[in-house]
């Protein structure tokens, strides 16, 4: 399995990226992996994800996890859920997914991944600017001010 796969983009006029079919195979494992059975946000699925890799990938895991969820979501293998905040599931029962992929990993094989026992503690200090030009400005105690 060497070379380059084209991804998709799940929105329509937006193109996916071209990425190495090594690194894309170990990460559409570990996705489907941790979204068996599960719904998480998207804080959370990225979170799991780094975890689970850190130390055994070469590159930014977040970039390559970003592109390869969005492409399992263009195929329709996983879907964004309309709660608030949005989490991500399998589209498709295990079952069906393993027969659109072909082999599904067993227990064991390939990567190690651990959940977070706990949502990581917010930023310390609270926001201090979001939006185009400070639309929305706080200071250290999270009260909002006026745009200077």
């Amino acid at each position: 399995m060497i070379g380059k796969i084209q991804t998709r983009h799940p929105t329509r006029g937006k193109r996916g990226r071209s990425i190495d079919r090594q690194k894309y195979e170990a990460l559409k494992a570990a996705l489907l992996a941790v979204l068996e059975g599960a719904e998480l946000t998207h804080t959370e699925l990225m979170d799991v994800l780094a975890t689970g890799l850190r130390g055994g990938f070469e590159g930014n895991v977040s970039w390559y996890a970003e592109t390869v969820k969005l492409d399992l979501e263009a195929r329709k293998l996983i879907e964004r859920t309309d709660s608030k905040p949005q989490k991500y599931r399998l589209r498709a029962p295990p079952s069906q997914v393993n027969q659109r992929l072909g082999s599904w990993p067993e227990p064991g094989e390939g990567l190690a991944l651990r959940t977070p026992s706990a949502a990581p503690p917010p930023a310390p200090g609270g926001r201090i600017r979001a939006g185009p030009r400070g639309s929305a400005r706080t200071d250290r105690a999270g009260r909002g001010h006026p745009r200077r």
